[in-house]
């Protein structure tokens, strides 16, 4: 079995792979609560010594002043005896690599591209891994050298943007810091023991190493470090011994390198009593097993992350729905089911489910009600104007006992009135609908992916609702126009004739047009125009509804349906063609749902494999 350390090993470079490091979400990241190993020390302190004698290969870049200046996460996999060495970078996909050589020139390479050929750093990683039967399971990351003066080719703020990124790596609880001293200098003027001590004051996540004891000057040695009277911390020290130039100048194996820093720790009548705990293979063996035990601890916590992560995945997938249909049938069936989604909520709003309806109220019982109050019966029906109907109305024929024609022309004008309140009613109602189809299509959360079809289903709801307007318009003027063609006879028959209140029906032609006589027929008829307006009153709120709202409810995408059955497939994928920033969401969330599982699932079986 692989161990923990090399399962954590997959799922951060999984993590890697998606994205999910370096993401700048509120909640921490999976690669953020999986614990790290991460290598801090001041330029030219060992730190690429130490890596490479860890590893047991020669692949770093090497030279003047700051050599490493982006991350460099370096993932090592213990593989079975007798297996080639190789390595791969994460940015050539699984090109292997044999010849170290070439590892170092890729780093090299790829630090420029993003760089450029000068002294530049970046906080963009290279992500390395590193399979050998001679290496530990094993997450390190390597960053650029902590210094204090700017070189040639360098911005004075370099020297801070470093130790930013450097603090932007320590600060982070799951860390675990291995802070790099040489040997030959005062571990109080240690950048690397500085950063420790104030992300890590405590010491916990902190193990320090001390480079090139070998040069140090003759009679002095670092035993007040090692062993812990100079600068205690939670671990022991360890110290290392590392390659020569000559050495590395002269191609000298690695292998060779560990056996001669075995032979010096063991003849050294300083270290010789500490040898069992000193050089690079006891380091590697000390950070493997701090490491496993540190992710061991951590393991509650991180399937909690996973866990809520995984439910928080799920939740923004199924409100970013499914991926889009190839089969034409299927598409029409999602379309379909896009379409009653969007009816759903347009029909809440009419019947109270949400808001919208409540104003198709308001425009019966107060918009029309005002609109025919205000008409202007009065000034219609003034004595001026009653004389003036009246009398066209006769001709050259005086009338014999009413003027008939003159009431019929007095009441069908008064009528012509409420033509408009009609109208205005049936527009008002229809605004109100359309603003209810954009809105919800708004509320339709299913829509939002697909673009073109939620422009399509507004635009085929809007003809709809055009189309039942005038049937609407159509309707409640023909009721008006109804009353006016057809008079309610009862309600003249029951006025009291003029030979009851003392006139006489033999009064002379002079008398047919006396203020009294016309003020009476003004009365009358404003008395059957008040009965008339009780009766649209109520009657238009009828038609209006059952030709507009009820027809938006029963049928508003039913004309969009039947063309929709005639398209082919390609015009069916184009209405599903949906919003690429949606689509890469989609499948960005399901690559991490998919990897999170994942990573539930293999933590849960190491830990029923013990």
């Amino acid at each position: 079995m692989e161990g923990v350390i090399g399962l954590v090993n997959r799922i951060q470079r999984a993590c890697t792979l998606l994205g999910d490091y370096g993401d700048d979400r509120s909640l921490p990241t999976l690669w953020d609560t999986l614990p790290t190993i991460v290598v801090l020390g001041g330029q030219s302190s060992g730190k690429s010594s130490v890596l490479e004698s860890i590893v047991g290969r020669d692949f770093l870049p090497r030279g003047s002043g700051i050599v490493t200046r982006r991350p460099l996460v370096l993932q090592l996999y213990k593989t079975e005896p007798g297996q080639e060495d190789y390595a791969q970078f994460l940015h050539t996909g699984n090109r292997k690599f044999i010849d170290f050589a070439m590892v170092r020139s890729q780093i090299q390479e790829e630090t420029d591209r993003v760089t450029g050929k000068t002294k530049q750093i970046s906080s963009l990683p290279i992500n390395l891994s590193i399979y050998s039967p001679n290496v530990v399971n094993l997450t390190l990351v390597d960053l650029p050298g902590l210094t204090k003066v700017a070189v040639e080719g360098q911005p004075e703020s370099i020297v801070q943007e470093i130790e930013d990124m450097v603090r932007s790596y320590a600060e982070k609880p799951n860390c675990i810091l291995l802070a790099i001293t040489p040997a030959n200098q005062d571990v109080a003027t240690s950048d690397a023991i500085k950063i420790a001590r104030e992300v890590d004051p405590t010491g916990e996540r902190t193990l320090g190493v001390l480079t090139k004891l070998d040069l140090m000057d003759k009679g002095t040695n670092a035993l007040d470090v090692l062993e812990g009277r100079s600068y205690r911390l939670q671990h022991p020290w360890v110290g290392i011994v590392n390659r020569s130039q000559a050495d590395i100048n002269r191609n000298v194996d690695m292998i060779v390198a560990r056996r001669k820093e075995r032979e010096f720790f063991a003849t050294s009548p300083e270290y010789g009593h500490l040898a069992n705990r000193m050089g690079s293979e006891y380091l590697a063996k000390l950070l493997s097993k701090h490491l496993e035990s540190v992710i061991k601890a951590r393991i509650p916590t991180i399937l909690s992350l996973i866990n809520r992560s995984i439910d928080e995945l799920e939740e923004e997938l199924s409100y970013l729905g499914r991926p889009v249909a190839i089969d034409a049938s299927a598409q029409l069936y999602a379309i379909l089911e896009l379409c009653r989604a969007f009816d759903r909520i347009f029909k809440e709003h009419l019947e109270g489910g949400r808001s919208g309806g409540d104003r198709i109220y308001w425009v019966f019982d107060n918009q029309l009600p005002a609109a025919l109050r205000k008409l202007p019966l009065d000034r219609y029906l003034s004595l001026q104007n009653v004389r003036k109907v009246v009398s066209e109305a006769d001709g050259y024929q005086p009338h014999l006992i009413a003027p008939e024609q003159g009431y019929r022309r007095l009441i069908d004008g008064a009528l012509n009135y409420f033509r408009g309140p009609a109208e205005a009613s049936a527009d008002a109602v229809h605004f109100i609908l359309k603003e209810l189809v954009g809105k919800s299509i708004g509320e339709t959360q299913e829509l939002s992916r697909f673009p073109t079809l939620r422009t399509e289903i507004a635009s085929a709801a809007n003809e709809a609702l055009e189309r039942f307007r005038d049937d609407s318009k159509k309707t409640v003027l023909r009721m008006v126009d109804m009353e006016s063609s057809y008079l309610t006879v009862d309600f003249f028959r029951k006025l009291p004739q003029e030979a009851d209140k003392g006139g006489s029906p033999t009064a002379s032609t002079a008398d047919r047009y006396t203020e009294g006589h016309l003020r009476r027929i003004g009365s009358t008829i404003s008395s059957y125009i008040g009965m008339v307006s009780d009766t649209l009153r109520n009657t238009i709120p009828k038609a209006v509804v059952y030709c507009q709202v009820r027809e938006a409810k029963r049928s508003l995408l039913d004309h969009f349906y039947t063309q929709l059955g005639k398209k082919e497939g390609k015009t069916l994928a184009r209405l599903l063609d949906e919003d690429p920033i949606l689509m890469e969401r989609r499948q960005k969330c399901s690559r991490r749902l998919e990897l999170y599982k994942s990573a539930r699932d293999e933590i849960d079986s190491a830990l029923w494999a013990k």
